[in-house]
């Protein structure tokens, strides 16, 4: 029970860099479509789309290799696999920016920048520290450090919307008021360009204050660790590409299926936005996916069946947080939507299935366990295969009849398969009694309060918030009933 508690109050500490990151970022978007004309703000568009394939491929799975190996049996020296990650990693970034300055102008071309180099090694070089940077963060992670890690990533996010401010507002009120002042820095013409500058300045400035964690460790290379951790880590690279590929695909695919150019940009811009509701449970994921390798690999090294009764609860009580954050969104979902314009609000219909989609991801990622402690990631690469191959199958067969609610359902069956098939195939290659029984009554629990809100729904809407408000209660009241969690267990004990 101690380790779980330390999973949940790590969850808690990296969710606060998640959740702060992803809500101002996303405030910079009314900032970015005000000031830049459509057609610049789509090279932003685009060109972060390349970024986030690009930083998994620098990364090639290392992060949980590094875990993995730390961990090991045969490796008793963290430093020695942490120092090879290092290595390996700088090699590889500096290789990258290295190319793409060869070959700068084609490269440029390729991603529609063309005449704007600056914006593509501005990027590039952004994209190399990022990817250098993964492995003193996964190293703080290790030695369990969240709250460093949660205010380092705290000083990038708030430097870069800083700057972003600072070159993209007050930059261009001083170039009308007081131009000398700027002049010998500043070029109004250098427009979206300031946006990538703002990127790179704060991924340089996360690197010098991650330095401590990496001029203090000795240099030292093992060819051989190197060897095992990308055999072990290449197909994590699969799965890491299939899996950003599952979640954008459909913005490429969506133009191509409705035949109607305006009339599926307007639906494709109607589905991303409420797609942002159900960002809370991404957010949730997403912290939880932190804390959660670090833990997988600690409690591996326990012998007997500590380690897997860990394991069985922390997907327990994922699953119950998910499902509270679920039914939260949902009987709020007349509050929440007012985070959107109200010209999406007929998109509201995609929440539930993609709230429902995430989750089983969520627990796709708590099965993945198996196949990282076995070593069998190529495993991983199949299930995201797979799950590419529905998620493109789906959207090209339902899109045409059912619009973007056919992108969603596509998303929910994708990951409701990779969630079934890791399932399956985990319990004869690493059998864990997950009490599947206990978590479906969870699920059916949610399912019958959720119904009783939506068929109590009244005209009265402080009536139907303080109805929903009990019916969370409820939840709560039956998990702790059902947990034995009484609220004694919370109260600290005096000590003599």
């Amino acid at each position: 029970m101690a380790g779980i508690k330390s999973l949940a109050k790590d969850t808690a500490i990296y969710g606060l860099s998640s959740i702060i990151g992803r809500f101002l970022n996303w405030c910079l978007v009314p900032l970015y479509t005000q000031v830049f004309a459509p057609a610049e703000y789509g090279v932003v568009i685009y060109i972060y789309s390349i970024v986030a394939i690009a930083l998994i491929i620098l990364t090639y799975g290392m992060e949980t290799g590094f875990f993995r190996f730390t961990n090991h049996e045969r490796y008793t020296d963290p430093n020695e696999v942490y120092s090879t990650s290092l290595i390996s990693l700088a090699s590889t970034s500096t290789v990258f920016f290295l190319l793409v300055l060869l070959f700068l102008g084609p490269v440029s071309t390729a991603m529609q920048c063309s005449g704007h180099e600056s914006y593509v090694w501005l990027m590039a070089l952004a994209v190399a520290i990022d990817a250098y940077t993964s492995i003193p963060f996964a190293y703080l992670r290790y030695k369990k450090m969240p709250l460093k890690f949660a205010g380092l990533k705290l000083i990038n996010i708030g430097l870069n919307i800083g700057l972003n401010l600072f070159f993209i507002l007050l930059c261009p009120w001083l170039w009308k008021t007081a131009p000398d002042t700027i002049s010998w820095f500043y070029n109004p013409d250098f427009g979206i360009g300031y946006i990538f500058l703002a990127n790179l300045i704060a991924s340089a400035v996360t690197l010098l204050t991650l330095l401590p964690f990496i001029v203090n460790v000795p240099l030292r290379f093992n060819s051989s660790l190197l060897r095992e951790m990308l055999g072990y880590s290449f197909p994590l690279l699969i799965l890491g590409i299939a899996g950003i590929m599952n979640q954008t695909i459909y913005t490429i695919l969506y133009p191509l299926l409705v035949p109607d150019h305006a009339e599926a940009m307007e639906g494709l811009g109607i589905y991303g936005a409420n797609y942002k509701i159900a960002i809370v449970m991404v957010m949730f994921i997403q912290a939880f996916r932190f804390a959660y390798e670090p833990f997988i690999f600690a409690q591996n090294k326990e012998r007997g069946d500590n380690k897997l009764q860990a394991y069985s609860d922390a997907m327990k009580y994922f699953v119950i947080f998910a499902l509270l954050i679920f039914l939260g969104v949902m009987f709020y979902l007349d509050i929440l939507k007012y985070f959107i314009s109200s010209h999406y609000f007929s998109g509201l219909k995609v929440v539930p299935v993609i709230m429902l989609a995430e989750l089983f991801f969520g627990i796709f990622f708590n099965l993945s366990l198996w196949y990282k402690l076995t070593d069998k990631t190529v495993w991983g690469m199949w299930f995201s295969l797979l799950g590419l191959g529905i998620t493109v199958a789906l959207n090209v067969i339902l899109v045409p009849i059912m619009g973007y609610m056919g992108c969603a359902v596509a998303a929910l069956a994708c990951y409701f398969t990779m969630m079934a098939s890791s399932y399956i195939i985990g319990r004869v290659k690493y059998p864990i009694d997950y009490h599947p029984r206990r978590l479906l009554l969870y699920f059916g629990v949610a399912a019958v309060l959720y119904g009783a809100a939506i068929a109590a729904h009244t005209p009265w809407e402080w009536f139907n918030y303080i109805f929903r408000a009990l019916l969370l209660g409820a939840y709560l009241a039956i998990v702790c009933r059902t947990e034995h969690i009484t609220l004694r267990q919370f109260i600290p004990r005096r000590t003599a």
